[in-house]
């Protein structure tokens, strides 16, 4: 069983777990795309090697 069954005999908490899984799903996209920096927005990481001085 790969969780992709569609028959009518699917028990109603096969299909409940479904939709909750799917909404979840979709929260988590939503949230990602919310919470999404803009490229253009964004500065290139420059490599901070000033703390090595004083190792050695």
């Amino acid at each position: 069983m790969d969780g992709t069954r569609r028959d009518p005999e699917q028990s109603r908490g096969e299909q409940v777990e479904r939709a909750e899984r799917e909404a979840a799903k979709h929260r988590l996209l939503a949230q990602a795309d919310a919470e999404r920096i803009p490229v253009e927005e964004t500065t290139r990481a420059v490599p901070d090697r000033r703390w090595r001085r004083g190792r050695g």
